[in-house]
């Protein structure tokens, strides 16, 4: 089903709008219910509204499958609604294009675009630009760093769910076979990706991370500094390590929130500067 624009239903007018829509307000209302379901409906409600004008009865249909719980990642998930759009222009073109099969593929679509976006763009790209970012005004406070991170990342997401929606409109249900036909291919792109994002991790907590012990052991002329001397030769890092498995455990086992463990830190910290140990 590729989208023709000769027959289309809507204009390029419509899709921009949609588009810009669904930039500002992917994830607007969620809520444990429906997910990203009320604002999915916010973004085609206006397509919908001119596509079925002259059938209230489909109308009302198509607001109440669109109502339904929808969740995956908003940045490559962009292409879905644009894919939704498109089988809905041919339904109400009279194509043989079922209410099951609108619904079917969103469903369908919400774990791969979910799995791989959150790999590639949440577990990948983000840490690489923090890592940048925070390596610009880490030692001075320097505002370049955040200015930095803003402008890259709004222009480059911007830009791509700008693509991904009307790529997904002008392939329609086309657009989705790859995922539909080669699930292993989509589960080993989401295992690289995922692995990668580990890796980046691992390094911004490695060079961002500080942690070191102050406490130094005396006698007589000897002066032992416990950390350059002793933790640095075992295995320099050790402690930001610790610290970082220590507060991935918290969240990750005991269900701490950031505030908490925030909290946490600050008292830890504040307990080891007060009797001289870090």
């Amino acid at each position: 089903m590729k989208n023709n624009n000769e027959n289309s239903l809507l204009t390029k007018k419509d899709i921009d709008k949609a588009a810009w829509s669904y930039i500002f307000f992917a994830q607007a209302t969620q809520n444990f219910e429906r997910m990203m379901g009320l604002a999915f409906c916010h973004v085609v409600e206006p397509i919908l509204k001119k596509l079925y004008k002259n059938d209230p009865e489909e109308y009302k249909r198509a607001l109440q499958r669109h109502m339904q719980f929808y969740n995956t990642e908003p940045q490559l998930g962009a292409l879905i609604p644009g894919i939704t759009i498109a089988m809905e222009e041919a339904r109400a073109k009279g194509e043989d294009v079922s209410e099951e099969l609108i619904v079917n593929t969103k469903n369908a679509l919400m774990g791969p675009f979910a799995g791989i976006g959150d790999s590639m763009i949440i577990g990948t790209y983000s840490p690489i630009l923090l890592s940048i970012a925070m390596s610009m005004c880490i030692n001075d406070g320097n505002p370049v760093g955040p200015l930095f991170f803003c402008v890259v990342w709004l222009v480059t997401i911007v830009g791509l769910q700008w693509y991904l929606f009307h790529k997904g409109y002008s392939m329609g249900i086309g657009a989705a076979n790859l995922f539909f036909k080669n699930k292993s291919l989509a589960d080993k792109i989401t295992t690289g990706l995922t692995m990668m994002g580990l890796i980046v991790i691992g390094g911004v907590a490695s060079t961002t991370v500080s942690a070191k012990i102050a406490y130094q052991f005396v006698s007589g002329d000897m002066v032992l500094g416990i950390q350059d001397q002793i933790f640095d030769k075992i295995m320099p890092g050790v402690l930001p390590l610790i610290l970082t498995l220590a507060v991935w455990y918290l969240m990750d086992k005991k269900k701490w929130s950031a505030t908490k463990i925030i909290l946490a830190i600050v008292v830890f910290s504040a307990i080891m500067v007060a009797l001289g140990i870090m």
